[in-house]
């Protein structure tokens, strides 16, 4: 069976490698943090957002328990004001939508008012050659919404700068899928 973590992550090695820059927009518990944090290597640089003092905590605690270099930053803001804190391109971004795992406050979700500009923001960071990954989880309300309306900006996009696909389950249509958007 297809794994859609596996094959995001074979979707950003193909752009991102030792001293690269990343940023994961929707930090959450750290996971997508640590493993851009792993990739780019201690030469690289990683910056992470999220609007809840618990996910930079629980991040920080994390990256420090899994080895993670010394190449992150952790900003609690919105990911829409994202491109208020990066200085320059970067080789890869990620958007994990939704709620953050194990906070027990499944209320608290990416809102489409400020998903779509920092989806917009995102991609004027992109260098050549780089990635931004986008997973939706349609099983909710306000994540449906979020998924259509991208997939709608996303199709307004010139297909001679950017490569944009989606990986869904087919005969799943509420399970979470990704979109991504290669640069040329």
């Amino acid at each position: 069976m297809v794994d859609l973590l596996s094959l995001q992550k074979y979707f950003i090695l193909s752009h991102l490698g030792e001293g690269h820059r990343a940023v994961d927009f929707t930090m959450g518990n750290g996971h997508d943090t640590e493993f851009l944090s792993k990739t780019v290597g201690p030469g690289g640089q990683v910056t992470a957002f999220d609007i809840q003092p618990k996910a930079l905590e629980s991040t920080a605690k994390n990256l420090r328990e899994w080895g993670c270099p010394e190449n992150w930053r952790l900003i609690c803001d919105s990911h829409h004001n994202a491109i208020n804190y990066i200085d320059g391109k970067i080789k890869a971004g990620m958007f994990n939508l939704g709620y953050m795992p194990g906070s027990g406050n499944k209320a608290l979700t990416t809102m489409r008012e400020t998903t779509l500009p920092a989806v917009e923001n995102a991609l004027t960071l992109l260098d050549r050659d780089a990635i931004l990954m986008v997973a939706v989880y349609p099983g909710h309300p306000e994540g449906a919404l979020e998924g259509e309306e991208l997939q709608k900006y996303f199709a307004t996009l010139s297909r001679y700068k950017l490569c944009i696909a989606k990986f869904q389950m087919v005969n799943s249509p509420t399970s979470p899928y990704f979109i991504i958007a290669e640069t040329k």
